[in-house]
């Protein structure tokens, strides 16, 4: 293996003999506008930004926020300009970027958006700009919001795979896509609620965007699809330009010498220029060291990341791993921010539909290590339900989002049973047994009724404790009694907040700057902890084989075998759907090897589109 990095290090090195172009650096003294590329997907957790790193690495949304904040503060910035072409972003994360326009806005620079088409997202993104522009004849997608709830019984059936899962709750749907072909009347409410609160937000985000009433705005919704000449005649947008025509009217309005500056705010990249072999090393050397991007030396509000599905162990550290939260490295993560005296105050930014109880279970107890040391405030992103309420639960103050997807207390069960698949390819078991249960997690047989029941009342016992976690912790704050609640119901930020289950509606930045107002810090860092590391440091990671948890190494190995097995059944069939079945496929992989997960159904976690 170390042969195979070295050779890797030594192409590298050839790579970065010639000196790439850079972006557009800030001269001293420029007039400036701020360009923001939102192309890719958005993302919570920083991405390795080093010349070394392959591929889309996305768009990080603390990174276009902070740096929003600093061109609205820098006096040589005059505007802001936000691209959105190709930006893949959920609702939470689009009203955060909004939140970040309008600070540009109240500094009294103007915010320009400009994408050739859009779709639903991207118009709710782009929303907060003080003017927005399309290509002419670019295609407006507003029609409102769409979604799927996918049910895998079927497929599951020719395959000759018999699902048996038990729940806690008659809300907690999540195991209804495998058992059923169809929702239950609890889930089918149940997502109609939530999608009626998500839509009414939408409805009131363009609204207030666009200064119109909502009954106009869903006027707007049911009438589309629009050409940009249709848009721009409805009011839903300012200007039909290129973006040629957008960048002659910066430069008359700004002056011809304007900057159009791409990295604003921004670390600076390591000097590329290798005229010896000294400096390549040097900059060898500063790419395997911890980044420091965010220290200064400044007490700092730490930002720990539960991002993904909740899992037990350590993550994986190889290079084209799949993003799951692991208990180990969280755990880990809270622990270094509680004993960090440098750091006064800790947000968990949860972004996650649950997993492992255990993991849960492992994660909150080092949320009570940090909050018996130093203020803890929970930051909601898009999804943070069953297994990731499970986590945030602990925090005297927990902010969501308005469209957040979040509660999900109850619990879900069960085992495949595999026996008609192994018979279609011609393969049969015998089974021997000792012991009344010895065969409970058999993928043999189904339940027996002496199984299921214990299968239940082990559930029951985990269900309790995620309820009295929730009463112990909440208290007085929740609106309701906790049976009314609880049953696996799913609500958006905004019914949790009128619940109590959320104690304030705010983005990430909200919750930063309350956390560090709850430490009495004026003058600080935002850091995230831990340190995120770049290319080659996995690289030499991945290398020396660590310490790795080999329960997670295989989970990430075999993680899509069942998918696999589908994959004749699924060819042809539309990508957006095959996404989902996959991500369903990989639940029920996580299910079968936990036994008992606290996790939301799929569709929750896709967003609605």
């Amino acid at each position: 293996m170390l042969q195979r990095i070295f050779c890797v290090i030594s192409g590298l090195f050839l790579l970065i003999s010639q000196p790439p172009a850079l972006a557009d650096v800030k001269p001293p003294g420029k007039t400036v506008v701020a360009v923001f590329d939102l192309n890719g997907t958005m993302t919570e957790q920083p991405a390795d930004d080093s010349p070394f790193a392959f591929g889309d690495q996305g768009v990080w949304l603390r990174d276009v926020v902070t740096r929003m904040n600093r061109a609205a503060n820098d006096p040589d910035v005059k505007a802001v300009l936000v691209l959105g072409d190709g930006a893949s972003v959920g609702l939470a994360q689009a009203a955060e970027v909004n939140q970040a326009m309008q600070a540009v806005r109240a500094a009294g620079k103007d915010v320009y958006a400009h994408a050739d088409s859009m779709m639903m997202g991207q118009y709710v993104l782009l929303g907060g700009a003080s003017r927005l522009s399309m290509a002419p004849t670019g295609d407006l997608w507003a029609v409102g919001l769409y979604g799927d709830q996918i049910y895998l019984h079927g497929l599951l059936v020719k395959l000759g795979i018999q699902p048996d899962f038990l729940h806690c709750g008659a809300y907690k749907s999540a195991s209804e896509i495998f058992m059923r072909d169809g929702p239950s009347p609890e889930a089918d409410a149940m997502t109609n609620w939530l999608l009626d609160s998500i839509y009414d937000t939408v409805v009131k985000s363009i609204a207030a965007e666009r200064h119109v009433s909502t009954d106009r705005a869903k006027t707007w919704l049911d009438q589309g699809p629009y050409t940009s000449e249709k848009a721009k005649a409805n009011g839903m947008i300012d200007a039909i330009e290129d973006r040629a025509g957008l960048e002659s009217a910066l430069k008359d309005k700004y002056g011809k010498d304007v900057v159009f500056d791409k990295r604003h705010g921004h670390a600076k990249q390591p000097d590329m220029n290798f005229s010896n072999p000294f400096a390549m090393m040097s900059v060898l050397a500063q790419m395997m060291g911890a980044k420091n991007t965010e220290a200064s030396g400044k007490p700092a509000v730490g930002v720990v990341y539960v991002d993904g599905m909740i899992m037990l162990g350590k993550a994986d550290s190889g290079l084209m791993g799949g993003q799951f939260a692991t208990s180990t490295d969280i755990a880990s993560a809270l622990d270094q921010a509680a004993d960090d005296d440098s750091v006064k105050a800790v947000i968990l930014r949860v972004d996650s539909p649950g997993g492992s109880a255990t993991a849960s279970e492992i994660i909150l107890h080092a949320t009570e290590r940090v909050k018996a040391k130093k203020p803890l405030v929970v930051s909601m992103g898009g999804v943070a339900g069953s297994g990731g309420y499970y986590v945030a639960c602990a925090a005297d103050n927990i902010f969501a989002d308005d469209a957040t997807i979040t509660a999900s207390i109850g619990v879900v069960g069960g085992k495949l049973v595999t026996t008609g698949m192994w018979n279609n390819v011609g393969v049969t078991f015998k089974a021997y047994q000792r012991g009344a249960h010895a065969g409970l997690l058999s993928t043999d047989t189904d339940f027996s009724d002496s199984e299921r029941a214990k299968m239940q009342s082990w559930m029951e016992d985990i269900y309790g404790v995620f309820k009295n976690h929730v009463t112990a912790i909440r208290g007085n704050r929740l609106k309701k009694p906790i049976d009314e609640l609880d049953a696996g119901r799913v609500f958006t930020g905004r019914q949790a907040l009128d619940l109590g289950l959320v104690d304030k509606i705010g983005s990430l930045q909200d919750a930063i700057v309350f956390a560090a107002d709850q430490a009495h810090l004026k003058d600080y860092d935002v850091r995230t902890v831990p340190e995120p590391k770049n290319f080659l440091q996995r690289l030499m990671e991945q290398a020396s084989d660590g310490d790795s948890d080999r329960q997670h190494v295989a989970l990430g190995a075999d993680s899509d075998w069942l998918f696999r097995l589908a994959e004749p059944y699924l060819t042809g069939l539309d990508a957006q759907h095959i996404r989902i079945v996959q991500l369903a496929f990989r639940q029920l992989q996580l299910v079968q090897q936990e036994r008992v997960m606290l996790m939301l159904p799929p569709e929750y976690c896709g967003g609605w589109r």
